[in-house]
């Protein structure tokens, strides 16, 4: 069975411009309350700047055939079991007859400190999806098919983050960079 992929391409690329658009709306509205915050957080506050990667998701669950599935992008309701921590607030979930399509989270990286912030990411990915595997193993959605995971990490393409990650590795020398990344340049 192929999936339906409704021209992702060109949604991405939509999707990245209102991830920017966003950005700077937020950092303009907080410069004329006259409250603006620090740095780069100034436009990650108002929560929206994923959306149109939500929408692109939405659009492929759509097509793919759950268009009765109810998808949740609610704070009330993007909240899962896990195994090592009580819960976990996912971005987007899809649930059809009551059990659990997809859990899907997005997340963003954007500006100067790439090293570190980078490595909080993925550490937070890793341990999110073993969090996730576990409760399902041991039950905590019932007896279900396996869900879809997904985890979408849109990185500001920058002089900087192609060579995050990389260092002096003596026991791994083939060892480089970053990958598995959506890599954005500002608009």
């Amino acid at each position: 069975m192929t999936i339906n992929l409704v021209d992702y391409e060109r949604k991405a690329r939509e999707a990245v411009q209102t991830f920017w658009g966003n950005r700077e709306a937020a950092r303009q509205k907080q410069i004329e309350s006259g409250k603006p915050d620090q740095g780069e957080r100034a436009g990650v506050t108002a929560g929206k700047n994923m959306d149109g990667f939500i929408a692109l998701m939405i659009d492929i669950i759509h097509a793919n055939g759950l268009v009765h599935a109810k998808i949740h992008q609610k704070c009330a309701v993007l909240t899962l079991p896990g195994f090592f921590r009580p819960t976990k607030r996912w971005d987007l979930l899809v649930i059809h007859k009551g059990e659990l399509i997809a859990a899907i989270e997005l997340k963003s990286q954007v500006g100067p400190s790439f090293g570190n912030n980078f490595n909080n990411r993925t550490e937070e990915a890793i341990g999110t999806a073993h969090d996730l595997w576990t409760a399902y193993r041991e039950g905590a959605f019932g007896k279900q098919p396996r869900p879809f995971v997904g985890w979408l990490m849109l990185v500001e393409d920058t002089s900087e983050s192609p060579i995050a990650g990389q260092g002096e590795l003596p026991s791994f020398p083939r060892i480089r960079g970053i990958q598995g990344c959506i890599l954005s340049k500002a608009v």
